[in-house]
């Protein structure tokens, strides 16, 4: 993930992205330094790579979703990211089940980060 800084510099970050519903979803915390900069200017462009030397470039909009819906959102997310449909997922290599899952992205401060793609492109 590519965000702008406060100079305007581009800041690169790690993360893992998923497609929920027809959308591109990831995960973060209200706390995280790429939190604050979408926050400021939404404006992101993602790079996702896979070992044979493909590659996919998308240049976004994020809306953060930060409410009471986000430990359910969460749910669906991590069992999408992680393909378990059904049983405990994995959060911090410790398998969490239901509610405990629930309750741990809320104490956390989990939000997810929604993607609008306004352009797609690279070596598919």
């Amino acid at each position: 993930m590519i965000t702008i800084g406060p100079q305007g510099v581009p800041k690169v970050a790690r993360c893992g992205v998923v497609v929920v519903d027809g959308t591109v979803w990831s995960s973060g915390t209200r706390g995280r330094v790429r939190t604050r900069r979408l926050r400021q200017d939404p404006r992101c462009t993602l790079y996702v790579h896979e070992a044979r030397a493909r590659w996919l470039a998308l240049e976004t909009t994020v809306t953060i979703l930060d409410g009471p819906e986000v430990p359910e959102q969460s749910v669906r997310l991590f069992r999408t990211m992680q393909h378990r449909p059904t049983g405990p997922l994995l959060r911090y290599g410790q398998e969490t089940e239901g509610e405990a899952f629930r309750r741990a992205m809320a104490d956390d401060g989990r939000v997810i980060y929604e993607f609008a793609i306004h352009r797609a492109y690279g070596r598919v």
